[in-house]
C-alpha cells in the first residue's frame, strides 16, 4: 500500500489554522440576524487581510535577508493597521 505524503507538515498546520480562524469567524457572527452588504464586505476584507497576515508572519519566520525582513515587517504593520480599522 502506498500513501501520498507530498505535502509538507508546515502546510498542514497552516491549513488547519486557517480553517479554525474561518470557523471562529462564522461562529462569532451567527445569531445576530441578517447582515447588510457592508457588514459582509467588511468581514470578507478582514478575513482576506488575516490570511495575508498569516502568510507574511510565516514568511517572516524564515526570512534571512535583512531587507526582505524589513519589507515583511512593514507589510505586517500595514495589515495590522487595516485589520484594526475594520474591527
Amino acid at each position: 500500500m502506498c500513501q501520498n505524503r507530498g505535502m509538507a507538515r508546515g502546510w498542514e498546520s497552516k491549513d488547519i489554522e486557517s480553517q479554525v480562524e474561518a470557523k471562529k469567524s462564522v461562529t462569532d457572527s451567527q445569531g445576530r440576524g441578517p447582515k447588510s452588504v457592508e457588514q459582509i464586505r467588511r468581514e470578507q476584507e478582514r478575513r482576506d487581510l488575516q490570511l495575508s497576515r498569516t502568510r507574511i508572519t510565516n514568511d517572516l519566520q524564515t526570512a534571512t535577508n535583512p531587507n526582505h525582513r524589513k519589507s515583511l515587517e512593514a507589510a505586517l504593520a500595514f495589515l495590522d493597521k487595516k485589520i484594526a480599522e475594520l474591527s
